[in-house]
């Protein structure tokens, strides 16, 4: 897959009726720079066929094809993950690029999103609840789209959220796999500590209550 939603992508409305018979997926706890960013190695030709798979799915399997991705767990995460989430420089919404080495010392929730995922959109509120009440205690909430720039900006543009909503595109689904995410199904949600480390991963809709106690708890670590 490219940078952009490619043509024969599956739509707002196909994937709109398979998310809403989706079960959530389990949760899995292991624990102004104009620079370029580092390009994101593509992902092996095994992972490229899956997510092809997963997309002929949604778009001729309907909801029992979303469900059987939807309920695949996470794998283990690749230890040099967190550094190469800092390593990047990923364009906002509005073009404007973002260094995610500002995130070294911080507690970061993670959300890979897509603006043609229901569940991914439904969230967002609980997502931006979280980041305020967390903003000001050295943590935050950081949303990377699997979409393309275009739909994007034009999301933003009607949607505020306080957090940033960065563009990841396509590349993206790699990097949500290096945190584990082998199916490339969204929402996905991981909880970074200061270190770089993982504290927590959420395969589909998060539950806010319990993805606070583990945000909490981070913060109250010692630094």
């Amino acid at each position: 897959m490219s940078s952009q939603i490619p043509e024969g992508s599956p739509g707002p409305e196909a994937a709109r009726t398979a998310a809403q018979a989706a079960a959530p997926g389990p949760e899995a706890a292991p624990g102004h720079s104009t620079a370029a960013s580092p390009a994101i190695a593509p992902a092996a030709s095994p992972l490229a066929r899956r997510a092809a798979l997963a997309a002929l799915a949604l778009a001729c399997g309907g909801a029992g094809a979303w469900y059987a991705w939807q309920r695949l767990s996470v794998s283990p995460e690749d230890a040099q993950a967190g550094a190469l989430l800092r390593s990047l420089n990923l364009p906002d919404a509005q073009g404007n690029p973002y260094a995610l080495a500002s995130l070294a010392g911080k507690t970061v929730v993670l959300n890979f999103w897509a603006t043609w995922c229901p569940p991914c959109v439904d969230e967002m509120p609980e997502l931006a609840t979280l980041h305020q009440e967390i903003s000001t205690r050295n943590g935050l909430v950081i949303g990377i789209g699997i979409d393309s720039a275009a739909n994007i900006r034009q999301f933003a543009s009607t949607n505020r959220f306080p957090y940033p909503l960065l563009v990841g595109g396509m590349g993206g689904t790699e990097l949500s796999r290096r945190f584990g995410n082998q199916v490339g199904a969204l929402p996905f949600t991981v909880v970074i500590k200061p270190d770089g480390s993982v504290a927590h991963r959420t395969l589909g809709r998060i539950k806010l209550p319990r993805l606070r106690e583990i945000v909490l708890a981070q913060l109250k670590q010692p630094a």
